[in-house]
């Protein structure tokens, strides 16, 4: 059976591939090649092949290199769109800087007015206590010389009683010089008891100028006052907003910077007591003044909690925000994975500063993040700067909001020169942006 089939099949083969004979002559003897027609059925389908193959694979690389060219275009569109975007809000970003300046200088102009008010406060307090003082010793002096006035009248008029006309001339007649001796006495006590009502009358006057200049210092006061308690207003509630929108209880906040600053001293003071033994009760100025007291206080305690919180941006130069908080997708494996911080893409070198005050944990080297830098701040958060190419803290280091801490780099898992910003609360990573813009308009 094979056999007669082998047999048909080479019959159609001669039939289309009759066998042929290549003859190759020398000058000695003569050669042929025979090609059968199994070759060159062979051959034909090789070539065919070959050509078919060509054809396929130039198609397909013409469709390649069309729709790359398309790839291509459209990347370079999406890239000018993404590069515009970013502009755009590096545009927006330089201006909430400008702004946060702008806040700053007029938070540093209040405390300034603040602290040039409280002062002129006090003065005006003292002042107005030496006027009292000045006052109730006029007062006194009006009440003794007004007391030595009614003494000379009641002399005159005892005087004037035991000594009739006629007595008086009797007298004179035969004592001359005890009638000179008294009506000089009586002329230096009238002169005395004018010169004493003109006292009363310039003590009175002195009162009333007293009274009136206590009275403008009053209203003095209570403008500064109210001007204070308006700066107040004015200076703590941003801050007490910062702080809601960054997520943080301002009531437990400010209970641990006061217990971190509640140092006491100094020697003690006996308070003031009435004549019954009681304390004295406080004026309402001094109530006044002690709320502000407490106001100033409380807006030092949210200064101190805001050096320790990272409200600031950890790199002040011109750069480009990449990549944002939350799911990404990995260039390298495609697939989706969480990104726990911000990348902020710049020159190689740039200055990185830390965000707030506190100690360094962790100065080198860490898979993925290559050189890092980790500090521990205040209220349990902990701030992360990776890929740097140089470290300029060491651990253990206590540094400040605003130290030069790293250069930026792009060691460790990364595609290019960036900041990779972390902010960690209680362990748990949370979106650095939140307490950046939630500092915008106070700093």
């Amino acid at each position: 059976m094979r056999t007669r089939l082998a047999i048909k099949i080479h019959s159609a083969f001669e039939r289309y591939f009759p066998e042929r004979r290549v003859f190759l002559k020398s000058d000695k003897d003569t050669r042929f090649i025979r090609l059968s027609s199994e070759t060159q059925v062979v051959a034909v389908a090789g070539v065919a092949v070959m050509v078919g193959w060509t054809a396929v694979a130039t198609a397909i690389l013409l469709m390649d290199s069309i729709g790359s060219g398309n790839f291509r275009e459209q990347a370079r569109r999406d890239q000018a769109t993404y590069q515009e975007r970013l502009n755009v809000l590096s545009a927006e970003r330089d201006a909430r800087a400008q702004e946060a300046l702008a806040a700053q200088d007029r938070f540093n102009a209040a405390l300034e007015q603040i602290s040039a008010m409280q002062s002129e406060l006090l003065a005006s307090e003292n002042r107005r206590r030496e006027l009292e003082t000045g006052i109730e010793v006029i007062q006194t002096t009006l009440r003794t010389t007004m007391k030595q006035r009614e003494d000379a009248r009641k002399e005159l008029a005892a005087l004037k009683q035991e000594n009739s006309k006629a007595d008086m001339y009797v007298t004179a007649s035969s004592a001359p010089v005890q009638m000179a001796f008294m009506t000089g006495a009586l002329a230096r006590t009238a002169e005395e008891r004018d010169q004493i009502a003109a006292d009363a009358r310039e003590a009175l006057d002195q009162r009333d100028d007293l009274e009136l200049e206590i009275r403008l210092m009053q209203e003095r006061s209570d403008e500064i006052f109210r001007q204070l308690e308006e700066a107040m207003v004015i200076s703590v509630e941003p801050l007490d907003k910062m702080f809601r929108q960054a997520g943080m209880p301002t009531d437990r906040i400010i209970e641990e910077v006061r217990r971190g600053y509640s140092g006491m001293g100094g020697p003690l003071t006996p308070l003031s007591l009435s004549t019954r033994g009681e304390v004295d009760e406080v004026s309402a100025e001094e109530a006044r003044a002690n709320t502000l007291l407490k106001q100033m206080d409380q807006l030092n305690l949210y200064r101190l909690a805001a050096e320790k919180a990272p409200f600031a941006n950890p790199v002040h130069s011109a750069v480009r925000f990449t990549s944002g908080y939350g799911s990404r997708r990995d260039p390298k494996t495609g697939g989706r994975r969480m990104h726990n911080g911000v990348d902020f893409a710049g020159p190689q070198g740039t200055d990185i500063f830390a965000t707030a005050d506190g100690v360094v944990t962790h100065a080198g080297w860490q898979s993925g993040f290559g050189r890092l830098v980790k500090i521990k701040h205040a209220f349990g958060i902990e701030t992360l700067y990776a890929h740097n190419t140089k470290i300029n803290v060491k651990v253990g280091q206590r540094v400040s909001r605003g130290d030069h801490i790293a250069d930026m780099g792009s060691t460790g898992r990364s595609t290019g020169t960036h900041l990779h910003y972390e902010v960690r609360v209680n362990g748990k990573p949370v979106n650095p942006m939140t307490y950046i813009k939630a500092a915008r308009n106070v700093f």
